[in-house]
């Protein structure tokens, strides 16, 4: 035991720490340190890669019901490193996405920055095959998606899009 002298002249005993004690807690801060160099280091996952690029809905649903065709031609939506941007005619929506290819189905979260979805938080759910892009939006907010539906009396939007070919 170590004999402590603190400022206010109060004595007191501290036990040292053991040598097991110590390693184990620099273990601990060198894994944090590495597991936080790697994450900030690292290229975006694969999945947030590959579905970057410029979309075309060619179907869509809210609450169950079908959207318009004449409605889905007027939409564009360009997914760029973490980025989105849609178009509804000209008028602009843009914001940011995460990626989350951890979960099955792969979780999405876009957050409006400018436009009438500024301020606003959308948990969805997707899937990319080949140039088809599927993505379960909850327009509420609430939570994700757990599967690719529309349903009657809910805010669930689910879209398929085409890459656009350039």
């Amino acid at each position: 035991m170590l004999l402590i002298l603190d400022g206010n002249s109060q004595i007191g005993f501290h036990k040292p720490a053991t040598t097991p004690y110590i390693v184990k807690h620099i273990l601990c801060i060198c894994l944090t340190v590495a597991a936080s160099l790697i994450a900030f280091a690292a290229d975006p996952p694969e999945d947030a890669k590959s579905v970057q690029g410029s979309w075309t809905p060619v179907k869509a649903e809210l609450a169950g019901q079908p959207v318009s065709d004449a409605v889905l031609k007027i939409i564009s939506l360009k997914l760029d490193n973490g980025r989105y941007e849609v178009f509804v005619g000209d008028k602009p929506d843009r914001g940011t996405y995460t990626v989350d290819s951890t979960t099955q189905p792969m979780g999405m979260t876009i957050t409006g920055t400018e436009g009438p979805n500024n301020g606003k938080t959308f948990p969805a759910i997707f899937e990319l095959k080949g140039d088809t892009l599927r993505i379960c939006y909850d327009l509420s907010g609430a939570k994700r998606p757990t599967e690719f539906k529309s349903i009657a009396g809910t805010q669930l939007y689910l879209v398929t899009y085409n890459r656009k070919k350039d």
